[in-house]
């Protein structure tokens, strides 16, 4: 199981919830399955609308989630994924720090998932 903590200045505090390992829910489905306000429009990698940023309890069992060409894009447009870190994704299996919400699936390991409340805002 994963445990994902959300985070946000628009929720009273910290919430917590657990994620069956091997569960292809993008994080997006499972803060919407939890109520965990993050903002949407597209659920397809599109609009960009769901900017988190992860941090992982572990950084040394973090693993690397693929990146769809979408979501590299949609990071690339908004400054927050470089060449170097696209690079590192693809090649040595290390996460960037923000993924879209609708694309990132969370495996094993615990992780924060941050979020502004406003769309396109980490």
């Amino acid at each position: 199981m994963a445990n994902i903590t959300f985070t946000s200045p628009t929720m009273h505090g910290p919430k917590t919830v657990y994620a069956v390992a091997g569960d292809t829910k993008t994080i997006l489905a499972v803060a919407e399955e939890h109520r965990i306000p993050i903002p949407f429009d597209c659920k397809d990698g599109n609009c960009a609308s769901c900017l988190i940023e992860v941090t992982y309890e572990e950084p040394s069992l973090r693993k690397g989630i693929t990146l769809t060409e979408k979501e590299k894009a949609k990071l690339r447009e908004l400054g927050k994924i470089t060449a170097q870190e696209i690079q590192d994704a693809e090649v040595l299996d290390l996460p960037p720090r923000y993924r879209l919400a609708c694309q990132f699936i969370a495996r094993d390991e615990n992780v924060t998932v941050a979020f502004s409340g406003e769309p396109g805002g980490a």
